[in-house]
């Protein structure tokens, strides 16, 4: 794939190329999804290049399903990369090295590259990367686990998170991200894990009931060793109204 992009760059957008910066949350576990391939040590971001025929939103997804084989999942753009020498000469040189690829006709890959960067947030069990060929690694990866990564792909991946952390302030989480009946400390515990610090429980409970996206159901959770927790599902009406409003509080 990447050999035949580099053959045939007129196709491709010269200078650009999109980064993904995938999350998946279950369980009380936030990974994300990392490559690996057989010419390179170090594991990198689902990334890829901008075709001529496609503007950049669509790319982010067509370069998220070919690395990866996922699909249906909404990307936002939160960022720009640009540094001057952002580019790393060595790892282009790796590329064409094992692709035994002249470096005069792979001078388009060698050049610098702007990245646009884009994240999502999903359940990992329900995404299930393919492998773009068997010599490449794909692996959910715990965040706070990640191995070195190409370029500056640990600046993407750091900034992508800041940018999630700050959207929690904005709108809601949780749809496709819990059990469609599920408890207030279950709730509270996927905004803890993604902010990575402890929250007040009461003050939780307030802020999250004022949002009014939950539903409290008249059922109680099975099989707890101490008093049962409530169950909740959320209002999907109310749900998509606030995601289209935005949330005016903070955690």
């Amino acid at each position: 794939m990447l050999k035949g992009i580099i053959m045939n760059n007129e196709n491709y957008q010269p200078g650009l190329s999109i980064d993904c910066v995938i999350f998946g949350f279950h369980d009380n576990q936030l990974k994300i999804l990392l490559i690996k391939t057989p010419y390179e040590d170090k594991w990198s971001l689902p990334d890829g290049f901008i075709p001529i025929n496609e503007d950049i939103d669509t790319a982010a997804v067509t370069v998220l399903n070919e690395r990866t084989g996922i699909e249906g999942i909404f990307l936002r753009q939160f960022a720009t990369f640009g540094r001057v020498k952002r580019n790393d000469q060595h790892f282009g040189n790796a590329v064409l090295e094992h692709f035994k690829i002249p470096k005069e006709v792979g001078k388009w890959f060698t050049q610098r590259f702007v990245t646009i960067g884009y994240y999502a947030l999903v359940d990992f069990l329900k995404a299930i990367p393919q492998k773009e060929n068997s010599r490449e690694i794909i692996e959910w990866i715990d965040h706070k686990e990640v191995p070195e990564l190409i370029l500056d792909h640990r600046e993407i991946l750091d900034k992508a998170l800041n940018t999630l952390r700050i959207e929690l302030n904005l709108m809601p989480i949780g749809y496709n991200l819990l059990p469609e009946k599920f408890t207030m400390p279950e709730l509270q515990k996927l905004y803890e894990t993604i902010l990575d610090k402890k929250l007040d429980r009461r003050n939780f409970l307030r802020k999250i009931n004022n949002i009014g996206i939950l539903n409290k159901l008249d059922e109680k959770k099975s099989n707890v060793a101490h008093k049962a927790p409530n169950l909740y599902t959320f209002d999907k009406d109310k749900y998509e109204e606030v995601l289209k409003n935005g949330l005016n509080q903070g955690w």
